[in-house]
């Protein structure tokens, strides 16, 4: 691979920023990032609350899309929920995001279709 996985650094917020401007469907959300030369090409949210380990926010660069960047991110997330000693973890996937569902499809990923979101605005 001719990118290498790393935990993002505080200093890289703008580029992660305009990543998810760029890749993401919705720019307001530990990152791992891939890295070519110097250049964020995706990105992914790890979290663990303590109790539960999620997947939020993989972006790839659509013009880096297809070549094993976003499998690589969620190998590595789940190497480090692994490590914490998670039995499972779960993806936020938008309903909508054909492309996405794909690759959390081929990582092994399953919709759960008992449980819903549920929100509630704060503002």
């Amino acid at each position: 691979m001719a990118f290498e996985l790393r935990t993002a650094g505080a200093d890289e917020v703008d580029v992660l920023l305009e990543l998810w401007q760029e890749a993401a469907e919705n720019d307001a959300r530990p990152v791992i990032v891939a890295d070519e030369d110097g250049q964020v090409v995706g990105s992914v949210i790890a979290g663990w609350d303590g109790w539960r380990f999620h997947l939020y926010r993989l972006a790839v660069r659509p013009g880096r899309r297809g070549q094993g960047i976003g499998s690589a991110l969620v190998a590595a997330a789940e190497d480090r929920f692994r490590a914490l000693d998670a039995g499972r973890a779960d993806a936020m996937v938008l309903e909508g995001n054909e492309l996405g569902q794909g690759l959390w499809r081929a990582r092994g990923y399953a919709p759960q279709e008992e449980w819903r979101r549920w929100v509630k605005p704060l503002r």
